[in-house]
């Protein structure tokens, strides 16, 4: 993996171990196993954010329930068939583990591209929002397609970004219960990531958008 696949997709993470490590796969010849973390939010709610980590890097490490933990690594995605239909699944791909720090303990900072039309819309109680799908490269020509949700002023600024604008984000990961209604009329609670924006930057127009802005 290049630098700046390094750098273009960067979280920190510190928070207490909900779930015991499960075997997920191997790859290698080295085996990954998956977990949980919870992280608190200022308002005392907490992310429940999921996470994979090699066998190498658990080797002499506590990963007992309630343990402080911290991990530096990277936002990832895949899809998951589920009978025909596929779902986005989001989980950290953890590089290394960090000492703990809890006055910032949920960060992230990604660089990619607006790969669907950013939705733009104001909640009954005013609120201003943009939903945003931001593709992020990785190594052997794949990407990661991370959901974003923006607030307020960044709100604003990302309802006018386009397809193809390259953009950096800074914000923290989330995880949203919400309810889906299945294909027998039964109702199912299931847990949703994104990463929540508290800075947004435009690094570079689609150039298709200048191309058309140098026509007008």
């Amino acid at each position: 993996m290049s630098y700046e696949q390094m750098q273009n997709n960067k979280v920190s993470i510190t928070g207490r171990i909900v779930s015991q490590p499960e075997f997920s796969h191997e790859m290698m010849g080295e085996g990954f196993y998956d977990f949980s973390v919870s992280v608190k939010r200022l308002s005392g709610q907490e992310d429940i954010i999921p996470l994979t980590v090699s066998e190498r890097l658990m080797e002499g490490a506590d990963f007992g329930i309630g343990t402080l933990i911290g991990i530096v690594g990277q936002l990832r995605s895949y899809n998951k068939f589920i009978g025909e239909h596929s779902k986005l699944v989001l989980r950290v791909f953890v590089r290394e583990l960090a000492p703990p720090d809890e006055e910032s303990p949920n960060t992230i900072e990604m660089e990619g591209f607006v790969c669907k039309q950013p939705v733009y819309r104001t909640t009954p109680f005013k609120r201003e929002i943009a939903d945003m799908l931001i593709a992020v490269n990785r190594a052997y020509n794949k990407s990661d397609y991370i959901p974003a949700i923006a607030w307020g002023r960044n709100a604003r600024y990302a309802g006018n970004f386009s397809v193809g604008d390259r953009i950096r984000i800074v914000g923290r990961i989330q995880s949203r219960i919400y309810q889906k209604t299945l294909d027998d009329g039964t109702v199912e609670d299931r847990t949703a990531y994104e990463v929540s924006i508290s800075g947004l930057e435009l690094l570079q127009p689609c150039l298709r958008n200048e191309e058309n802005d140098s026509n007008l």
